[in-house]
């Protein structure tokens, strides 16, 4: 996708400092994407409406055209907790790509899945994409999960934007990943659970280029 847009690349002033805060007990830099647990399982979940927690919390449905597909490869775990995070998780990312396609920077799921610096930011970041629309397929894949030992949730994955572009709703111009750019973006993500058990992203970082093999 078009690097001015990035339609799945939420640039928030976080540093991965922060993210992995109480994660691990040391270690270098390098070794950090090791110690959050990955998710296991494999399969294919498509972009599907949201799914039932174990939780209070009604969630919002959030709908994606038939236009803009996206796809997750192995988001599942065998752990409750774990899971919830991944499906919120997920439904926070599904929220922010139905919000930008809606033209919404106030979109009702965006603001419900956030809070902190990603509540703050998400208004600006949909406006970056006035007048577009969103077209194609993502695929969204290794997301790796863990519980700090403070409490919050910390989740990173990868999202393969090869397929996925931008369209001028004016012109009908399209604009994917520039020529030479790495289409793969790892996304970098701290959630903190709120009183109805909602795991909220609170912070994202992003790198292209980070996804590996």
């Amino acid at each position: 996708m078009n690097r001015r847009t990035l339609p799945v690349a939420v640039t928030i002033t976080a540093c991965i400092a922060l993210l992995l805060t109480g994660c691990s007990s040391g270690g270098n830099d390098d070794d950090e994407s090791d110690k959050i647990k990955g998710s296991g399982g494999g399969g294919e979940d498509a972009s599907a409406g949201s799914t039932a927690r174990p939780d209070d919390a009604a969630r919002p449905e959030i709908k994606l055209p038939e236009s803009f597909r996206v796809d997750f490869a192995g988001w599942t775990n065998s752990d409750p907790e774990l899971k919830t995070i991944l499906d919120d998780g997920k439904d926070r990312l599904r929220a922010g790509y139905a919000a930008i396609i809606a033209g919404d920077p106030q979109d009702d799921a965006l603001r419900f899945y956030s809070s902190g610096a990603a509540l703050k930011s998400a208004p600006s970041w949909v406006k970056t994409y006035k007048g577009l629309t969103l077209k194609g397929s993502v695929r969204v894949f290794d997301p790796r999960v863990h519980v700090s030992n403070e409490g919050f949730g910390v989740l990173f994955y990868c999202v393969d934007e090869a397929e996925g572009y931008t369209r001028n709703l004016k012109t009908g111009k399209v604009a994917g990943t520039p020529k030479g750019d790495d289409p793969e973006v790892q996304y970098r993500t701290r959630l903190e659970k709120n009183s109805k058990g909602v795991w909220q992203t609170s912070t994202v970082q992003t790198s292209r280029g980070e996804c590996g093999p």
